[in-house]
C-alpha cells in the first residue's frame, strides 16, 4: 500500500472493505460514458471482477484511522438514534439514510430535539411536517453528514444528545375506536334531503381503521340529540360524532343536545377555515367531535386535521387548537392535494 493521508493505492485482490477515495468513470464503447462507482462506496466482493473490466488493478481509496467514521456507518448511527421501531432506514446511497414508517398513524416529530440536532456541525436532518398521517413505507426524514468522514466523537455526541429525548421522529399507533354518528336536521330526519354522511364522514372514520357501529338521524331538538348521544355511548361507541347544527342560526341546537347529555365541551369554535364551528367534548371519558355542514362540501376540513390527533389519543388543550390557527387557512385549491400542502401546518 502506498499513498498520503487517509487516500492509499491499494491491489485490487486487497480492496474488499475498503472505501473508494474518488469517483470511478465507466465507458461502454459506443453506447455510454459516466460513474461507475462513486466516491465513499465500499468494495465488495462483487465489485471485483467489474473493477478489473474496468481496467482496475490498484484502487485509491480511504485508509481511515478509528477515530473517524465514513459517511455511511454515520447516516446509519443517526437514523438508529432518532428514532424508534415504528420507524426503519434505508442502506446508505450516496452517504444519505431514508428513514420510512413501519406503520400506520400519526407521525410525530420532537421539534425542539430536531433543532438542536441539526445544530451540531455536519450532521443535517430533514423531515416532512409533523403531526401527518403516514402509511407503511412513506418516507418521513433523511438524514447524512455533509462530509464524506467525520469525527467518530461527534456522532457518538449526536448519539448521547438524542437518547436525552428519546425518540425524536416516531409513529404514534392509530386505536381502532368503535364509532356512532348522530346526523342532525329536520330536513334529513324528514327525507327532504338525502343523508350523505357516509359519503363524506364515514368513508374518512373507516379509512383510518374505525368501525362504524351505528348512525342515528335526529330533527333539530336537543332531548332528541341528547337521548341519541347516550344510547349510542351506552352501545359501547369509544367516539361520538354529530354532523350539523353548530352555526349560529336559531335551528341549530347541537350544542344545547350535547349539553343536555351531559358532555363537557373542551372548545366549541376554532381559528381553523374550513372548520371554524368545529366541536370537541367529553361524554364520561368518550370524545366527542361536532362537525359543522362544512364537512359536506369541502375536501378537507378541521376534521381532517383532529381525527388522526383523536385516534392516536393525544391530549388536546385549547391552547393548542388556538396556535392552529397559524397555517389554518385552506386555500381551496382547484384540485386539493392535502396533505401536500400548508393546510394544518
Amino acid at each position: 500500500m502506498s499513498g498520503s493521508g487517509f487516500m492509499k493505492t491499494i491491489p485490487i485482490t486487497e480492496a474488499v472493505g475498503t472505501v473508494l477515495a474518488h469517483d470511478m468513470t465507466r465507458i461502454i464503447p459506443g453506447k455510454s460514458k459516466g460513474v461507475g462507482f462513486k466516491k465513499g462506496h465500499v468494495v465488495t466482493e462483487e465489485d471485483i471482477p467489474q473493477l478489473l473490466k474496468m481496467g482496475k488493478k490498484q484502487l485509491y481509496v480511504l485508509d481511515l484511522p478509528p477515530a473517524l467514521m465514513h459517511e455511511d456507518e454515520a447516516a446509519q448511527r443517526i437514523a438508529r438514534a432518532l428514532s424508534d421501531d415504528s420507524i426503519e432506514w434505508s442502506q446508505p446511497r450516496e452517504g444519505k439514510a431514508s428513514l420510512k414508517c413501519r406503520r400506520t398513524g400519526l407521525l410525530e416529530i420532537d421539534v425542539p430535539a430536531l433543532l438542536e440536532i441539526n445544530r451540531l456541525n455536519d450532521i443535517i436532518v430533514a423531515t416532512v411536517k409533523t403531526g401527518q398521517v403516514c402509511h407503511p413505507g412513506q418516507i418521513v426524514a433523511g438524514t447524512r453528514i455533509i462530509p464524506l468522514v467525520i469525527e467518530r466523537s461527534a456522532i457518538e455526541h449526536m448519539e448521547k444528545l438524542a437518547a436525552r429525548y428519546g425518540a425524536i421522529i416516531k409513529v404514534l399507533p392509530f386505536k381502532r375506536l368503535k364509532v356512532g354518528a348522530v346526523v342532525t336536521g329536520s330536513e334529513v330526519y324528514e327525507g327532504l334531503i338525502e343523508d350523505r354522511f357516509d359519503d363524506f364522514v364515514g368513508v374518512k372514520l373507516t379509512g383510518l381503521g374505525c368501525e362504524l357501529i351505528k348512525k342515528i338521524k335526529v330533527p333539530d331538538d336537543p332531548g332528541a340529540i341528547a337521548k341519541a348521544l347516550i344510547e349510542l355511548k351506552g352501545l359501547g361507541c369509544e367516539l361520538l360524532v354529530t354532523t350539523g347544527g353548530l352555526s349560529v342560526d336559531p335551528d341549530d341546537v347541537t350544542r344545547a343536545g350535547v349539553r343536555e347529555a351531559g358532555a363537557k365541551i373542551i372548545f366549541y369554535g376554532t381559528p381553523v377555515l374550513p372548520g371554524a364551528m368545529f366541536l370537541l367534548a367529553d361524554l364520561d371519558g368518550v370524545p366527542l367531535m361536532g362537525l359543522p355542514a362544512c364537512v359536506y362540501y369541502h375536501p378537507t376540513t378541521m376534521f381532517d386535521l383532529l381525527l388522526p390527533r383523536v385516534l392516536a389519543e393525544q391530549n388536546i388543550e385549547p391552547d393548542q387548537i388556538a396556535a392552529m390557527g397559524h397555517g389554518g387557512l385552506c386555500l381551496q385549491c382547484e384540485k386539493c392535494r392535502y396533505p401536500i400542502c400548508p393546510f394544518g401546518k
